[in-house]
This record gives structure tokens, sequence and C-alpha cells, in this order.
């Protein structure tokens, strides 16, 4: 009777202690990886007092480290299965023991699917609080800190969800769009704000208000089978305030700042100077700032500096690839990480998925500052952030300035004719992506002050450049925050028809405004049309200096060329086509007007109507 009662103790005392493991993250991993070795990080009350053993498997225990926090075991493996399987890890201590299950599966995946974006693609951006809600019943949890939903609040959560972009896959399909980039829908459990997705509180949990993770693979899936490409949307330099490991941080040095949060002192924010991370003549004061504050308040910095903390990311990164079989990522704030620990990041993934693509967002309107970022660069201190995309801010604001000023020697389109002019300083100018508007800064129509013939003109420029193009939810419809510039709430506004009660719904077209429809069925031909023309795909690039506000920018490979003609004065222009030989257009010579599919036979002259674009493909004539 003894004996059982030691045993029934004991069993208790194990099913207790089993029980008080929280989590092991990363929650499963794959056999059949180039990398062999995972590190496992295990949270549970006092895991720490246990030793850890494995019995009777292909997976290796290769070391277990102990954090400051006796809450917490690193455990270092090395998987030597080649089969999925399901194994133990055993916990021992004086005074009870038990066991745990983790799982190795097969991979779900071809290398194919990993085959990244590129200068094919065309990318559409998407705020997925703000797009469509399809399933109205996970927009608000109880469980969950922010519970209201409001769609009259800029800034509360509206109800856009994951099975809502696979209902519009079929719309963002049709206009020409072969890669979606999300914003983040990792679990926000924050008191406010929780709708952008910016302050992760869980990196393997999908927020549920968008949905489950059966959804998430759901949505990538049904993109493969359209030959469509996801991109996640990732953070790797800060989380959120509300993280499930702020109040019990794993090292004392797990976050910047550590020592003023847990002591309620002042912390130290990021000073934004990001010009630190190159200047030769930066103090440590202002790099450290720049490397080591906190983005705002409300999302405290990580120290990538932390080995433990650093894996940790890494490994989330490519479990979320292999999950989803992602074909990109797009890196938030990228200069506000530690340089070091980014270009490890980055060359772990690619060695992992040699044709992935990531994307990083340096914020920078200086060319200098975001070709040090890319991938292959010669700079000075030897840097190479093994990232072979980046955005093209500088491009970007050219765009808008070039087409709202008015003509002058240094102003007007001479500002885009420039900045592309700057290409030689960048590794590879193709690679790079451009858009004219995002989730951050006002939309296209209203930095245009609601012209349609110059937001015409800027979707123009997106498409034949060289670059991979990124469009904003709703710019092809003209969506505009004019009445509050620079308000990110009003930015990010509902895409009419994503509701059941809206009144007005783009995926139909119902209650549009001609120029809405006429805008979206452009957008339509030119991106319909890149995604088909391997001119304007690989091509490579001439252009003129603008002259009497016009402005010729041609794309060729071989004999064939498509060339973008634009006006943007007030009187039709006549552009003598032997001041142009060089796109090899001769009188006679048939071209095709992309937008209106027309043939046209070339004289001497060529007439752009005022406020306008021409995009002619062409044979290119050798003179």
């Amino acid at each position: 009777m003894k004996g059982l009662l030691l045993t029934l103790l004991g069993l208790f005392s194990s099913l207790q202690l089993n029980a008080q493991i929280v989590r092991i993250d990363p929650p499963n991993w794959w056999v059949g990886m180039q990398n062999n070795e995972l590190q496992l990080l295990i949270h549970g009350d006092r895991i720490s007092s246990f030793q850890v053993r494995i019995e009777g498997t292909d997976v290796r225990l290769k070391g277990v480290h102990k954090a400051d926090s006796p809450n917490y075991l690193f455990v270092d493996l090395e998987i030597g299965a080649t089969a999925p399987s399901v194994f133990k890890l055993y916990f021992e201590s004086d005074t009870a023991r038990f066991s745990t299950s983790y799982e190795l599966k097969s991979r779900s995946f071809l290398a194919s699917v990993y085959s990244g974006f590129n200068r094919s693609d065309a990318i559409y951006l998407i705020t997925p609080d703000r797009f469509v809600n399809a399933t109205p019943e996970n927009d608000s949890f109880d469980t969950l800190r922010e519970i209201e939903v409001d769609r009259s609040h800029d800034y509360k959560r509206h109800g856009g969800d994951i099975n809502g972009i696979i209902r519009a896959l079929d719309y963002i399909d049709s206009l020409g769009f072969t890669a979606i980039w999300p914003g983040p829908m990792l679990i926000n459990d924050m008191n406010e704000q929780s709708y952008h997705g910016y302050a992760i509180t869980d990196h393997y949990q999908v927020d549920p208000r968008f949905g489950t993770l059966d959804e998430y693979k759901l949505l990538a899936s049904e993109m493969r089978d359209r030959d469509m490409k996801l991109i996640m949307d990732q953070i790797n330099n800060h989380c959120g305030s509300m993280h499930w490991w702020m109040n019990d941080l794993p090292f004392s040095n797990w976050i910047n700042g550590q020592s003023a949060f847990l002591g309620n002192k002042s912390i130290t924010y990021a000073n934004h100077r990001r010009t630190a991370l190159q200047d030769l003549y930066a103090s440590k004061r202002d790099y450290d700032e720049m490397t080591n504050g906190w983005f705002v308040e409300t999302m405290p910095d990580l120290n990538h500096r932390n080995a433990f903390l650093a894996r940790y990311i890494i490994q989330n990164s490519i479990w979320w690839i292999e999950t989803l079989g992602l074909s990109g990522i797009r890196q938030d704030t990228q200069p506000y990480n530690d340089p070091d620990f980014m270009s490890t990041w980055a060359a772990t993934i690619l060695k992992e998925y040699p044709n992935f693509s990531i994307v990083g967002e340096e914020w920078s309107y200086n060319p200098l500052r975001i070709a040090y970022w890319q991938q292959g660069a010669t700079n000075r201190d030897g840097y190479n952030s093994n990232m072979n995309s980046v955005f093209d801010f500088p491009l970007q604001g050219a765009l808008s300035a070039s087409l709202t000023e008015s003509e002058g020697w240094d102003s007007g389109l001479i500002k885009w004719y420039e900045a592309l002019s700057n290409d030689f300083i960048y590794p590879d100018p193709m690679s790079l992506v451009l858009m004219a508007d995002n989730h951050d800064m006002d939309r296209l129509f209203t930095q245009v002050n609601e012209d349609t013939q110059l937001h015409a003109i800027a979707l123009a420029l997106l498409a034949v450049s060289p670059r991979i193009p990124q469009v904003y939810y709703g710019t092809e419809i003209l969506m505009q925050n004019t009445a509050k510039p620079h308000d990110h709430g009003l930015i990010r506004t509902d895409f009419p028809g994503g509701w059941q009660e809206d009144a007005i719904n783009a995926f139909t077209g119902k209650g549009l405004t001609e120029a809405q429809i006429q805008t979206q069925e452009l957008t339509r031909r030119l991106f319909t049309y890149r995604r088909n023309s391997e001119v304007l795909i690989s091509g490579n690039t001439l252009h003129f200096a603008p002259k009497d506000a016009t402005y010729v920018l041609s794309r060729f490979k071989e004999d064939q060329s498509v060339s973008l003609f634009i006006n943007k004065g007030v009187n039709e222009s006549q552009l003598v086509l032997s001041d142009y030989q060089e796109l090899g257009l001769i009188p006679g010579l048939e071209v095709r007007d992309v937008i209106n599919g027309r043939t046209l036979e070339l004289s001497e002259t060529l007439s752009i109507p005022s406020r306008s674009f021409l995009l002619l493909e062409h044979k290119r004539h050798e003179h």
C-alpha cells in the first residue's frame, strides 16, 4: 500500500510539473534541413532545476543552457533523423521526473517554392485589418486586451482578416500583381492600436482576429495555385511591450535598456539618426542610441547581441518560411537592428533557401544609404547585409516631386531623371522595390493633389521602371487621405466592398466614380502587360533628359522595345523622332499602343496629349 501511494504521489508530481512547461519554441521542426542543429527555448516553472536527456532517437543532445531566470532552459539539439518522428525530452530532478514530446515533421514543399520574389513580380501591399472582413465572428475576443471594433475610428480594429485576403485573390491576380505583402498578422495583444501588427506579443501565434494558422497556410496554398508569391512582414528590431516574455525575461540583457525598464526608470529611445551607422565621424552615443534605443514606448528594443535571443529570432524566421512556404520577407525598420546580427540572420536564411528574397526598409532619400544595405555593396567598412533588395525611397521621393513641382532647371521631371541616374551606386538596381506610396506615407492620390492625370503618369512610371513595383491596396481606385495628411489611421482606410454593409464595392465596381473605374482599369492594363513582358521584366534601360515638360523612358531587349513618353505640360507636345533615334523609331514603323491596343504608323513627329503618357511597344530599327 505504501509503495502504491509513493507511486501515485510521484505520478502526480510528474503530471503537475509537466503541466508547468508553458511552452517550447519552436513548437516543431523538420528533418532534411540544410542546418541540422536546433535550439529549443523551454519555459516553465523552475525548469532550470531539471536535468535533460534524450534516449533512443537519432536526435543528439548537444548542450543545455540555464538562463538568468530559473524558468528557462535553452536546449541544443543535433538532428540526425531523416524521417519524421516524435521523440521525447526527459526532465529529471532529485524529487521528480517527467517527459514531453517534440515533433520533427517532413518538409512540405519543394525547393522551387522558395524561389523568392524578383524583377518579374509586382507586389500588392495590404493592411489586413482594413482590407476585407470575410469572417466577422473573429473580429473580437474577450480574452484579448483590445476588445472594441469600431470602423468609424481610424485607430481601432475594423475586422479585416486572412480569409478576406483569400477572397480577394482573384481580384488582385486580375490586376496583374504576382506577389502580396500583407502587414504583420502575428498576435498583437496590446491595449490599443493592435490593428497595425508591428508590436508582436507572441512570435509563433497568428492573431486570432486575423484568423488561424491553418487559414494562413490556406492563403499561402491558394496563392501558390495562382502562381502568386507570399511575402511575410517580419520585425526583428522590437516586440510589443505586452509580449509574453516581458513579465519574466530570460536574461538580464534580453532587451536593450532592460535595467531601466525593470526599475521603472527613464528608457532611452532611438534617436532615429540612421546616418550614424555609416558616418565616419559619428559619436558612440549617437550610434548606440540608434541601434539600442526603443522605437517607441510600447515597442521594447530586442538585444541581438544576446546569442540566445539572436538564435530565437533566426529560427522563428525559418519556421515561418518552412511552415507557410514563403517566397520572401519584408524586414521592418532595417537599420534599427544590430547590423552584424542582421547580416548573420539574412545569411543563415539564404544558406537554407539560396533563392529566397528579403527586402529591407531603410527610409532614406539618400541613395548612398540605400545602396549600403543591398547585398554585394562595396562598403568601406566591408559590411554585407546579405539582403538582395531594399525599398527605393529615393526614387519614390523623386516620383512625387517630379510630378507636382513646376518644371525648371532643377525641379519637376528632372528630379526623377537624376534619381534614376543614380543607379550606378547600387549593386543590383533592378532588384530594388519601388513604390508610389505605402502604409506609412500619404497615398499617391493625395501626394499628387488629387490630380487623376498625374496619378496615371505615376502608375505608368511604376510599371515601366527598372524596378520591382509595389502598389498599396486602394491606389488603383484613387484612395486618398487628403483631409488628414500624414495621418496613419486614415492612410489605412477600409477598402470599399470589403465589408458586407459597404455601399461602394471596388471588387464589383458598384458605386465607384468614373475616374476610379478608369484608374482601376489602367492599373489592370499596365500590370497585366508588365507580367507578360520580358522587356519590362529584364530589359535594358534608356532615358532622355526632360525637355519642355516631356520625358522619355525606354526598356529594350534585343530588337524589342517598350517606350514611355510623358508630357506633363498643359499643351500637346510634338516630339521629333529624329531627336530620339536611339529608340529605334523611324517614320513608317508600326507600333502598338499598349493601353488601348491600337496599332499606329509613325510619322516624322509623335504627338503626346497634354498631361498624359503614351506607352508604345515596338521593334528597334537599327540606323
